[in-house]
This record gives C-alpha cells, structure tokens and sequence, in this order.
C-alpha cells in the first residue's frame, strides 16, 4: 500500500527539449516541462485547458530521455510528487513542485 501513497501518473506532451546536465560523478539529470491537456464542453462549445508540470529524472530514465524525448513527443510519466525550496537573489524563499519521474513511457507514433 505504501507505494500508491506518493504517486503520480500522467499523459501528455513535452513543453520543452529536455535539458541534461551530466555530473562529475557521472549521474545525469533531465528536466523538462510536461503538457497535460483536459478537454470539456461549456455551453455547447468545446473548451480545452493546460497544465504544465515540471518533471525531473535521474540516472538511466534521465538517459532514455536524452535520447528520445524531443518537444512535443507524447509521453506517460510515472512518479512522485517533491516540493523543494531555493533562496532567490533577493534573499525570498521560492518553492517548487516537481515530478520526479522514475519510469518514462514513449508514446505516440515513432518518427
């Protein structure tokens, strides 16, 4: 049970080319912007609303997506939701919330 307590799992489109930063160590990391889009009717015309997520990967998924993940490629991401703090250069506190994908699935037609 304790594996559904910290889960997210969503469809969508890459915002962005992913940006790879390789380490000293040798671990890799990709961030990319993920657009997941929700469609419905108000009063009898279709309307569609975006959201953005940022997604975060590591190690081997980090390299899948170097590899494969371009702009606008449909993807299933599976992951947790992590909120982290920075301190900006004014000295304010800025959150953010992002998806750190642990399994990155290539949707869509292969080109």
């Amino acid at each position: 049970m304790s594996t559904i307590r910290n889960f997210v799992q969503l469809i969508g489109n890459a915002g962005n080319a992913p940006e790879i930063t390789d380490f000293e160590s040798g671990k890799k990391v990709a961030r990319f912007s993920l657009a997941t889009n929700e469609s419905y009717y108000k009063e009898g015309e279709l309307q569609t609303e975006t959201q953005w997520h940022k997604v975060v990967a590591w190690g081997k998924t980090a390299e899948i997506i170097e590899g494969f993940v371009e702009k606008g490629k449909e993807l299933a991401v599976h992951g947790k939701l992590v909120t982290r703090s920075y301190e900006g250069k004014y000295k304010q506190t800025h959150y953010v919330t992002e998806i750190v994908a642990n399994e990155v699935v290539l949707l869509g037609k292969p080109e």
